[in-house]
């Protein structure tokens, strides 16, 4: 099996299907494992630069949260953060870990912050990737029109006619890395059209953001790696993050926008390795 070949799972977690790809290609047993999650209207498939680096020292788990990429799409499933993010707990004790490092992206960053705060003894170290942060509750507008039989047609195509070029050039600095193979990539989760539910209840569930407050009483140690030119969580919020959470560090990365695992693998993984193998982010040299 090579990093590009991984296993892959479907489990049923308090009845809602979780899917997930597991990577052990050269670390051993006894190697730290880093858990991925991904952000809002992505998959797995965002890591799939990064994780054939990770591969090198550390067993690698990546999960579809639900309703994106090929996790259930439930009609019943209350789309918080808080719900969310035990519901991956509840994976990663199925899988018997109970020691991880946790890695997300955007929204799958705000997922982690739930985690380091439901379970701080489960998470050995927090890496944060562009992570959602200090957002509010959706309006109640929208909130009401979620309700509407018609919310999951209206989000079908507001996306389609957007397309995915258009949104993958929000999300990256050198738009000439956009390529067929990864617009496919980003588009074929969404060629299911029982995702269009979930979002809507995903839109109309989904809590604030962690509050300052909250965030200063997490004491999780966490690397914070950013875009400079992040259009969707600009850097001001990477920089507010790294003065509330206690023990953190903030690296920014020139040129790049917010889709920092396709378009800087190669330093991300340099970093990571840099943090995980050093006992103190204070004394991290960069």
């Amino acid at each position: 099996m090579t990093a590009n070949d991984p296993q892959h799972f479907t489990i049923t977690v308090d009845g809602l299907q979780m899917y997930y790809e597991k990577y052990t290609t050269n670390a051993t047993p006894d190697s730290p494992t880093i858990v991925l999650i991904h952000g809002f209207l992505s998959s797995t498939f965002s890591f799939r630069r990064l994780i054939p680096l990770l591969t090198q020292n550390f067993n690698v788990i990546a999960i579809d949260f639900p309703p994106f990429g090929k996790s259930g799409k439930s009609k019943k499933f209350v789309y918080t953060y808080e719900n969310i993010a035990t519901i991956v707990v509840k994976l990663l004790e199925h899988l018997q870990i109970r020691k991880c490092i946790l890695a997300g992206h955007s929204m799958g960053g705000q997922l982690c912050l739930h985690i380091m705060k439901q379970r701080p003894e489960l998470v050995e170290k927090g890496v944060l990737l562009c992570s959602s942060s200090y957002l509010d509750r959706s309006k109640w507008t929208i909130r009401m029109f979620t309700y509407m039989p018609f919310f999951p047609s209206y989000l079908k195509r507001w996306l389609a006619k957007k397309g995915v070029k258009e949104n993958l050039l929000n999300v990256v600095y050198d738009s000439s890395m956009i390529d067929e193979e990864m617009m496919n990539g980003y588009e074929q989760p969404f060629t299911n059209s029982r995702i269009f539910p979930g979002l809507a209840r995903l839109i109309r569930h989904r809590e604030a953001d962690l509050s300052p407050e909250q965030l200063q009483q997490i004491n999780t140690e966490c690397l914070l790696i950013w875009g400079s030119e992040d259009r969707v969580v600009p850097l001001q919020v990477g920089k507010r993050l790294n003065k509330d959470l206690r023990r953190s560090k903030l690296i920014v990365l020139d040129r790049t926008g917010h889709l920092i695992p396709e378009e800087r693998p190669d330093q991300i993984y340099s970093y990571i390795k840099r943090f995980l193998v050093d006992s103190s982010t204070e004394s991290l040299s960069y």
